[in-house]
């Protein structure tokens, strides 16, 4: 089988830059994936340990290399902030479909920043990568993630019940998937 890589995609939206994750996020990647209230509601515990970005940032670079996937980092541009990262994986391009995850701060929530990201990715990944399935998956306890999808067009479709288990809690996860005939995009969020 033919690997085809991912060219990493600059995209634009009026207030954010998403772009190749490099070793110099590293920083921002330990303050996302280190605090609790972050990892809340992800299928894996809190990062213990600063070797666990460094594992982050291979397995970036190894998804696009072996073409399964791409994963961006967010920053504002009035000030490069790092702000967290979105990520399109597990590319298969015999059924066109993909899976859809993403990460922000604490910091900036309820700014409509993972909306933009997330809207600007989905739009490159269905036009570029000629998808015609995107799939993701949130805790059904993450309201606010599970509007972001909304806002972008996802519909729920199912509950995977007991799906995960973190630090001995139990927990379900909502499956959401966009279909490129269903999908708007004049309605793409703060794209320029």
């Amino acid at each position: 089988m033919t690997v085809v890589s991912v060219s990493i995609p600059n995209l634009h939206t009026t207030r954010l830059l998403l772009r190749a994750i490099a070793d110099s996020d590293r920083d921002g990647l330990l303050r996302l994936h280190t605090n609790p209230r972050v990892m809340r509601y992800w299928d894996s515990p809190v990062w213990t340990d600063s070797s666990r970005a460094v594992s982050f940032l291979s397995a970036t670079r190894e998804m696009s290399d072996t073409g399964t996937g791409v994963r961006l980092a967010v920053e504002r541009l009035t000030d490069s902030t790092f702000l967290g990262w979105c990520q399109i994986s597990r590319i298969n391009r015999s059924f066109r479909s993909a899976t859809l995850g993403y990460c922000f701060d604490e910091a900036v929530w309820g700014h409509g920043y993972a909306t933009e990201s997330v809207s600007a990715l989905v739009a490159w990944a269905l036009n570029e990568l000629d998808l015609n399935r995107i799939q993701a998956e949130v805790d059904t306890r993450n309201g606010p993630s599970a509007r972001v999808l909304e806002k972008v067009g996802f519909v729920r479709e199912g509950t995977l019940r007991e799906d995960c288990i973190v630090n001995g809690e139990v927990s379900d996860s909502w499956v959401y998937g966009l279909l490129r005939r269903e999908w708007d995009a004049s309605a793409t969020l703060g794209l320029p």
